[in-house]
């Protein structure tokens, strides 16, 4: 049996390592993929440090992909070896009530690659044909790579689930993976003003370069009060926090006008807090969680790349071998070199 290299993460131990393992074989349904580029996402750091829960005992990591086809499985149609793809980074679970029922695009229990499932840290992944997404080949795979969650998350955030329209007055807090692109969309969408809210003056300077009409320190100021100057004293349409920490989150919430929107992107344990409750009813807001992405996101945001609505090529901060993802994750950990994404390259 053929082995390939893949970096696999041990729950029990919390150990990082590149191993010799099977190449998979695709199922029926399944296709078989040459990986040339996956991302190091914070949330694969989070799996790493034990603040996201392992389901598996043992998994490879990686759910931002992009490749090759090298092989499909039975019942396949339409994609060939040899295509070149970016991968969406979940399927369904097949045994909730809306997959039961035939919608699995409705699934209430998706499955995330890399966590449930082994991911694209490694020489080949196995993917449900449903999950690929033509690429046309100008389209680099680093940047196709990431369009499958470090854009895509934040796309879906603010087009669908928190339906920002133009002309409404957005707040983004946290410009790493996620907020560089949120500030991109937003600009794309015709939000004003988007004002982007980081400690560091590297991501405030960053978010500037990208679209942003203003950037705040929160340790240099009341942010609340720099945000009603900006809003003609009318607060944002809405606020979102792409950190995941309810310091974070309660002052975003603070920055509100009314019928404001509160959208969680960034993902923690932390207990929601967020002042008194009679203020957050009286202006009608609204608090709005959000996780992920639907497939139809990624095939959008592919079309906007290629047709230059939408420039990610100043996302990626960085490139290694697969043997050195380790020290990647530690560099995003740490937040060394301001990365904006580093990528992972079999």
């Amino acid at each position: 049996m053929p082995s390939m290299r893949a970096a696999r993460f041990d729950r029990a131990s919390g150990n990082l390592a590149v191993k010799d393992v099977p190449v998979p074989e695709p199922a029926p349904g399944e296709v078989l993929v040459r990986v040339k580029a996956c991302g190091i996402c914070l949330s694969d750091v989070h799996l790493i440090d034990g603040s996201l829960p392992a389901p598996l005992p043992e998994v490879t990591l990686g759910h931002e992909a992009a490749g090759v086809i090298e092989a499909v499985g039975r019942g396949v149609p339409g994609w060939q070896p040899g295509q070149r793809v970016v991968m969406a980074g979940g399927r369904a679970c097949w045994r909730c009530r809306n997959c039961i029922r035939g919608r699995p695009n409705e699934c209430l229990q998706p499955e995330i690659m890399g966590s449930f499932y082994d991911g694209a840290w490694a020489e080949y992944v196995v993917v449900p044909y449903s999950a690929l997404t033509a690429i046309p080949d100008q389209l680099p795979f680093e940047q196709a790579a990431i369009l499958a969650d470090a854009v895509a998350t934040p796309y879906a955030g603010l087009i669908d689930r928190a339906a920002l329209r133009p002309g409404e007055a957005v707040g983004l807090w946290g410009i790493g993976g996620l907020g560089v692109h949120a500030v991109q969309i937003a600009r794309m969408v015709g939000a004003t003003p988007i004002i982007a809210v980081d400690p560091k003056a590297s991501a405030r300077a960053r978010a500037l370069t990208v679209g942003a009409d203003h950037a705040l320190d929160p340790d240099a100021g009341d942010v609340r009060e720099e945000v009603l100057r900006q809003t003609d004293g009318q607060g944002l349409d809405l606020a979102v926090d792409l950190v995941g920490a309810n310091a974070v989150l309660a002052e975003a919430g603070s920055c509100l006008g009314r019928y404001g929107r509160l959208l969680m992107v960034g993902l923690s344990q932390d207990p929601i807090q967020l002042g008194p409750s009679l203020l957050f009813g009286l202006a009608s807001q609204s608090l709005l969680g959000h996780l992920g992405y639907a497939k139809r996101h990624l095939d959008q945001l592919v079309e906007l790349v290629a047709h230059g609505r939408l420039d990610v090529t100043r996302s990626i901060s960085g490139t290694m071998p697969l043997e050195d993802v380790a020290r990647g994750v530690r560099q995003l950990a740490t937040k060394e070199g301001n990365p904006i994404r580093l990528v992972v390259t079999p």
